[in-house]
């Protein structure tokens, strides 16, 4: 498919609402209805050179910055909230890549291929028998000469049927514990996936992320170099957590902008007063701009220390993220319901206009993906030694 040239990074956000308004919003309600890929979105993103934004300057790509991936991810979510899930969730594969993989030259040449394939990369962190537990495999790579072999049994694999590849954690070798992880991308072509689980969800259904059985060989280079933990700690949580966090704004958004527009309905049915819910919408906004600078000030602080490892190692980032995590995924559904306070039976009704509830639906997601408690209870630990203001 030919695309077009890579947006400028000051095109990026351009680019993504295009798609938002012209594909997205079009196909949002169809891709909820009947939990189906949003392909039309995902080929127009391939179209305007999209997926390939964040590959830095020096392997041909736009070299966008977390802060502008997360602003066009927060623009997508307001049409369609599965869209902009797969967006982040690729860009957090992909920060993966580009952060630990340039001193390899498979990852370099693979980095300059993908801004003219546009893959979209799948992630498949889960796995029967961990519980949960990302940092945790019981699977292993085994390498033999410059092949290697890999299988898994995810709980979980995001849009993996749909991906041009799939980065995969598992154990070094046979022989390693469960934490000493590494990072394998696995070709698409290379690989086989025998689905385990359905997909038939609440919410977030257009992400289409069952369970799988994966089988795949490759070359050895595909593992990422470096361990897991490092990649994890500096890259895949920081990135996943701010884009997380910006795209449940964006839900939010979508849900307090159809609210707006059923105010401003009421009051031109009578000029020169102030409807009644105009105060609620108001308050709303409030909570809504809280929620946003949380978010973009974390992208800003991690593009200014993206390449002090060691901070992003630190205690203090660590509690950061996990309070922007649960403090947004918290803050998304009760705005969503504010507005469907709102708007009313309007809201509630599937087939009015200013119906609200994918909005919900999507938005009560974020608790559960990596669950609040399990972070929480992380937080709880760290505190007991952590010593600096909060």
């Amino acid at each position: 498919m030919k695309h077009e040239e890579v947006p400028a990074r000051s095109g990026l956000l351009d680019a993504v609402r295009r798609v938002a308004t012209d594909i997205a919003a079009a196909h949002a309600d169809d891709v909820d209805a009947k939990a189906r890929f949003p392909i039309e979105t995902l080929a127009a993103l391939r179209e305007q050179g999209v997926l390939s934004a964040s590959v830095p300057r020096e392997f041909g790509g736009a070299g966008a910055s977390l802060l502008e991936q997360a602003q066009a991810c927060a623009v997508l979510a307001q049409s369609c909230g599965s869209s902009a899930m797969v967006l982040a969730m690729h860009y957090s594969q992909l920060a993966c890549i580009t952060r630990h993989g340039a001193d390899s030259g498979f990852f370099r040449d693979w980095m300059r291929d993908t801004v003219r394939r546009q893959d979209l990369l799948a992630s498949m962190t889960s796995e029967n028998g961990t519980f949960g537990d990302t940092r945790s495999s019981i699977c292993a790579v085994r390498v033999d000469g410059d092949r290697f072999a890999l299988e898994k049994d995810a709980t979980t694999g995001s849009y993996c049927a749909h991906a041009d590849a799939i980065l995969v954690t598992c154990r070094r070798d046979e022989q390693a514990a469960a934490g000493d992880q590494v990072l394998v991308m696995v070709r698409r072509q290379d690989c086989t996936l025998e689905q385990t689980t359905s997909w038939d969800t609440l919410g977030m259904r257009g992400t289409c992320s069952p369970g799988f059985k994966l089988a795949a060989g490759g070359d050895a280079r595909q593992i990422l170099p470096g361990s897991f933990a490092d990649s994890s700690a500096q890259s895949m949580v920081p990135t996943s957590h701010i884009l997380w966090a910006a795209l449940w704004w964006g839900i939010a958004a979508g849900a307090v902008q159809r609210a707006a527009k059923f105010v401003r309905g009421q009051a031109r049915q009578r000029p020169g007063s102030v409807p009644p819910t105009a105060q609620a919408l108001a308050h709303l906004q409030v909570k809504l701009q809280a929620m946003k600078q949380n978010w973009v000030s974390a992208a800003r602080d991690f593009d200014a220390a993206a390449e002090d490892r060691e901070d992003l190692m630190g205690m203090g980032w660590a509690l950061r993220l996990n309070n922007l995590k649960i403090a947004s995924s918290e803050a998304a559904p009760q705005i969503v319901h504010g507005a469907l306070q709102v708007v009313g039976i309007g809201g509630y009704k599937n087939d009015s206009p200013f119906s609200l509830g994918r909005h919900y639906r999507d938005a009560l997601s974020g608790s559960l993906m990596i669950s609040n408690e399990r972070i929480a209870a992380k937080n709880a630990s760290m505190l007991l030694v952590y010593k600096d203001a909060i």
